[in-house]
């Protein structure tokens, strides 16, 4: 189990759901990956394991907006950061803010058009359990463009981008400090055209095929089924609403 306290500024530490049915994600979510929340019906709901947050949970209140995942990335300056976007040609979508006493958040999009957010931490310093079942354990980032990704990421967050072929297929893995902290895969011609850039969350799972089973049983949609990775056996999910997400049997 790992419960950290902090989380080093340029690496993943939060993941929020945008949902139009708050009660609905909050049950789906609960009976797939066992979270529970003690926050007030309607607003922010921070969804917790044993008792430690592991996500965050919104509902929409703007037309359009969205129903997807949001990883967010620890930095120490979220306005200093945001001009280090710009310059590196990325978007401000949102301009920093405080989230009350919980910490100071602001949102952007890559050259690439994948959608993120900055996470300056306050009371809240992001998820408590990571890489142990129900917590999550991985981000990638899924784009078109991965040589401006591989830029836009290191000029801002200081990430290396390292290349391999892990099973055959090509893969990119993010590293700070010589850590790696996140992942990359190229959307091909396979990919539909309508599919934007984005940053997929991945929550560990004892066991793909079962939680995949039990997805759909709760309303959810297997995008791709459960299959063999060199890091566990993994599948790609959405719930209800339609917000994608994977999960993964770590070894």
């Amino acid at each position: 189990m790992t419960t950290p306290t902090t989380h080093p500024p340029g690496t993943p530490s939060w993941v929020d759901l945008a949902t139009p049915d708050l009660g609905a994600a909050v049950g789906f979510y609960g009976a797939l990956l066992g979270w529970t929340t003690s926050s007030p019906p309607g607003g922010y709901q921070m969804l917790e394991l044993r008792g430690f947050a592991v996500a965050g949970a919104v509902p929409i209140v703007t037309p359009g907006h969205p129903t997807a995942w949001t990883t967010y990335i620890a930095v120490d300056d979220a306005d200093e950061v945001t001009g280090r976007i710009e310059a590196a040609g990325g978007t401000i979508v949102r301009a920093p803010f405080d989230a009350g006493p919980a910490g100071r958040v602001a949102v952007f999009s890559d050259p690439t058009g994948a959608v993120a957010a900055l996470w300056q931490a306050g009371a809240h310093a992001g998820a408590g359990i990571v890489n142990e079942p129900g917590a999550l354990c991985w981000n990638e980032l899924t784009c078109r463009e991965p040589e401006a990704a591989k830029a836009f990421y290191g000029e801002v967050f200081g990430w290396t981008a390292r290349d391999g072929a892990p099973g055959g297929q090509p893969y990119t893995r993010f590293a700070l400090d010589g850590r790696d902290i996140a992942g990359m895969i190229v959307m091909d011609a396979r990919w539909p055209a309508h599919v934007p850039a984005h940053w997929m969350p991945y929550f560990a799972v004892t066991a793909a095929d079962e939680t995949a089973e039990r997805c759909r049983a709760l309303g959810g949609t297997v995008t791709v089924p459960p299959f063999e990775t060199p890091v566990g056996r993994m599948a790609v999910l959405a719930d209800p609403a339609g917000a994608a997400f994977s999960v993964i049997a770590l070894p």
